[in-house]
């Protein structure tokens, strides 16, 4: 037998070969109840959620997200921390004007200065409400159960027009009467219409967003995507009540943050653009069309504009520094003033909570994920540290999703006096760990967590990876490496690959590429900045160190651009790839199980055909994606007798307040041997020296053959081999599994409880050739892992047994069935550049039908 060998510190617990499952010494904790993760906010049927719930809905960042000026132009009135402040533009104080039991955003205050509507989120619903200035009482004015945002008061303050998902669970721009603190019948004065355009990020039907008022209140302004495939769609004007005849005043991509305002005079029109740059940035227009000038200039996002009403200053939202900020710019004159805020007033009696987090083995401060949420379940920040939101949650377990920060180590928060409760998750290798405090008014109580290990997968070679991260793309703040890097250390994770990604036609990070290690790498945590090749058509297509340059265009398949063609193919990618020494390999595969013979469902993954041409270095099977049904065929892949690691991406925007969760949520552990270099945990990584997980941490050998080693029989025969595997979890796990072939062969019995802990040592009959991984997964999704559910395989061992090959008539069937599809597609295609990529492309899928019908 041939192949490298590997012990797994304590993961032997009980000597020599058993009978199958009879040597498993499990603790266990009992079985909790099915938990259910749904979107937030999941009454809006669009695509994409995780694109408009960050780049247009309302979020609670720790710094500004939306501003609004007093009639008198001395006063500012915003959101922040999800509450509303008003603050005066020559003071440094601000006071708190809502305080729960939601979220409050985007204010628009009243022309009479006597009333401020804004939306307020619950956690069910996005509705309108309207606070009293003088006496500070809110009341409910929408009762929908839609998401109604960017409210704005019609000039004479009789009208409110606002953005509402009540009709078909789309946007549509709403009107309505206002008076006596109420609103008439509210309609869309927009129409549903099917644009019949092949829109992948965006429906088909077209939306309507961000309207502003004419001066008279004769007209409305908004962004449309009526007639345009890629992007929100340009700038429009219409009559109120007559949007069908609207005309297009600006053709623009825009991804949803232009956010126009219209000028007091009426002359111009300011909005928020990242035409031919990468970051948005404040234009002026005239309100008839024509060309647009930039008014702000940075490497960094300008949104949300406001006049004041006097015509002569704009208000808005910047992330220079990293968080958001206000800013105040005189026009003309082009002076800019920042509105700081040294105090704050809050609404209710208030205290403030420390948080230390310290490592029970050193006693030392570590960088942690804290959430910390208040008795009506709502989360607090810190006001100098980014506050992040989860996606999804069980309204069963909570009545808002979970809010969280990330720490170096000490953090103080300011919250309502009362009873708090403290989360602190430290990655994958230390136990997860709760506290509860109680907050008076005007002190502070000090909470310290000691963390314990559950494992020091470092000190045996392990080191986790996070093989797709995106450090910017469109989200609220502005991230760099070194912030990057801190984030990576508060989840305990040591590489990460950054993948330079295009949104529409923005492509944040494309600066950072150097074709070397980030220079804020250390010993302890490698970065660098790679590519995600973004078409839609093929997959996704990851591209990891690359030497030389990014590929661009970034993507294929874009239909209605230049890049329309679906060449280059992701072979071709590949090959471009491989050529610069980077690796590449398939990102966030499967949402659902593909069934090729469902002629129904559309099917273009150009996966099976890239395995088959030996393009594809890996698989992300821990991912942005159902990792079952990514899993699945994965195993028919391995079946038909190709070798393919298991890599783990979270697709993370570490640049979002809101997303599917943190850097390194999914992560691959690769061995390494000797020290940590980035060249080394790659070639760990090409070698299927992984494991893949979001929770459960996993060791496995055969025969003492560590995972991605080839155990090798010289002669057919029947052998017994030596399983040994190990789990540690910081949640319970329902299934701990060994998978040979894409069966289980082997569950550890766990009595109905499930397991934190278990080390197997047990034997399993081999007399054909075959692969093995281990694998541990839940029914259901688990606090705090943030994610559908967890889920953990190694990459496989395999087993040689004398001449046989690995092989599986079914599964190729499946394949050829695929790639007959992929033909056809290819065959009926309109937008080939030439016919000769037609013939490239055919070629291609041939080629991978021919190595299939071989095995």
């Amino acid at each position: 037998m041939t192949g490298r060998r590997a012990k797994f510190g304590a993961a032997v617990g009980v000597a020599g070969g058993v009978a199958l499952g009879a040597a498993v010494a499990i603790a266990s904790a009992a079985r909790m109840a099915s938990a259910q993760r749904r979107p937030v906010l999941d009454q809006i049927d669009v695509p994409h959620n995780y694109y408009y719930r960050e780049m247009y809905l309302p979020e609670a960042t720790s710094g500004p997200s939306s501003v609004s000026w007093s009639p008198d132009g001395r006063t500012l009135v915003y959101s922040m921390q999800g509450s509303l402040w008003m603050q005066d533009v020559n003071s440094t104080d601000a006071r708190q004007l809502t305080d729960g039991p939601g979220y409050d955003y985007q204010p628009d205050w009243s022309p009479d200065g006597s009333r401020v509507v804004y939306a307020s989120y619950r956690g069910s619903a996005e509705e309108l409400w309207i606070l009293d200035v003088a006496t500070g009482a809110t009341h409910q004015l929408t009762t929908t159960g839609a998401v109604n945002v960017e409210p704005r008061w019609s000039p004479d303050g009789k009208r409110l027009a606002w953005v509402s998902t009540a009709l078909h669970k789309r946007w549509h721009i709403y009107v309505s009467a206002f008076d006596h603190d109420t609103i008439g019948a509210a309609a869309p004065i927009t129409t549903d219409r099917d644009s019949h355009l092949p829109r992948y990020y965006y429906s088909v039907y077209d939306h309507y967003l961000s309207p502003s008022w004419s001066p008279n209140g004769d007209e409305i302004l908004f962004v449309s995507n009526r007639g345009h495939t890629w992007g929100t769609g340009g700038i429009w004007r219409a009559q109120v009540g007559a949007t069908d005849s609207a005309r297009q005043i600006r053709d623009e991509e825009t991804t949803w943050k232009a956010r126009p305002d219209w000028s007091p005079d009426g002359a111009r029109i300011v909005y928020s653009s990242y035409v031919g740059r990468q970051w948005n940035q404040l234009w002026l227009m005239r309100a008839d069309g024509g060309d647009a000038l930039q008014l702000t200039y940075g490497d960094f996002d300008a949104t949300a504009p406001r006049w004041s009403r006097d015509g002569r200053r704009i208000a808005y939202v910047v992330n220079a520094t990293g968080n958001t900020a206000l800013r105040i710019i005189d026009v003309p004159g082009g002076q800019v003033t920042e509105v700081r805020t040294a105090s704050r007033h809050y609404r209710s009696p208030a205290g403030s909570l420390r948080v230390i987090i310290t490592d029970s083995a050193t006693g030392r401060t570590v960088p942690a994920r804290i959430s910390v949420t208040g008795a009506d379940g709502r989360s607090f920040a810190p006001d100098d540290t980014w506050r992040y939101a989860d996606d999804a949650f069980d309204r069963s377990q909570r009545r808002l999703e979970i809010g969280y920060f990330q720490t170096t180590g000490e953090s103080v928060v300011a919250v309502p006096a009362g009873d708090v409760s403290v989360d602190v998750v430290r990655g994958l290798e230390y136990e997860h760990e709760t506290r509860r405090a109680k907050i008076v008014a005007g002190h502070q109580a000090v909470v310290r967590i000691s963390l314990h290990r559950l494992a020091d997968l470092a000190a045996e070679g392990w080191y986790s990876g996070d093989v797709h991260v995106h450090m910017n793309y469109g989200g609220a703040y502005r991230n760099d490496p070194l912030h990057l890097r801190m984030q990576a250390r508060a989840e305990d994770l040591r590489v990460i690959e950054n993948l330079i990604v295009n949104k529409e036609q923005r492509v944040p990070d494309l600066g950072y590429f150097t074709g070397r290690i980030d220079p804020v790498s250390d010993s302890g945590f490698l970065l660098f900045h790679g590519q995600e090749f973004h078409t839609s058509y093929w997959g996704h297509f990851g591209v990891l160190a690359p030497r030389s340059h990014v590929l661009l265009p970034g993507y294929a398949a874009y239909v209605n651009t230049a890049a329309a063609s679906l060449v280059p193919t992701n072979a071709d990618v590949a090959d471009l790839a491989h050529a610069q020494g980077a690796l590449a390999g398939y990102v966030h595969p499967f949402d659902t199980y593909p069934q090729p013979a469902d002629t129904t469902q559309p099917l273009t993954d150009e996966l099976p055909a890239d395995i088959a041409l030996g393009k594809a270095d890996y698989m992300e099977i821990v991912a942005f994606s159902d990792h079952r049904s990514t899993a699945r065929v994965w195993y028919q892949l391995l079946n038909c007798g190709f070798r393919i690691p298991a890599a783990a991406g979270t697709d993370a925007m570490a640049n979002y307040a809101s997303l599917r969760g943190p850097v390194g949520l999914n992560r691959v552990y690769v061995h390494v041997d000797g020290p940590l270099t980035h060249d080394r945990w790659l070639a760990g990584l090409k070698a299927g020296r992984t494991f893949a997980t979001n929770g459960p941490l996993l060791g496995f050998t055969m025969d003492g053959h560590a995972i991605g080693d080839v155990i090798r029989f010289n002669t057919a025969g029947h052998y017994t081999v030596h399983v040994r595997a190990r789990l540690r979890s910081l949640v319970p796990v329902d299934h701990l599994e060994l998978v040979a072939r894409g069966r289980v062969i082997w569950a550890a019995s766990n009595d109905g409880h499930r397991l934190t802990s278990a080390d197997v040592d047990t034997t399993i009959a081999v007399d054909s050739s075959g692969w093995y991984t281990m694998r541990a997964w839940n029914d259901q999704a688990t606090a705090p892992i943030m994610d559908i559910y967890p889920f953990a395989t190694t990459s496989p061992i395999y087993v040689e047994v004398g001449d046989e090959k690995v092989r599986s008539p079914a599964d190729k069937q499946y394949f050829l069935a695929w790639l007959a599809r992929l033909d056809a597609n290819v065959r009926a295609y309109p937008w080939f550049n030439t016919e000769s990529e037609r013939t490239h492309v055919l070629g291609q899928i041939a080629a991978a039908r021919a190595e299939f019908e071989k095995r």
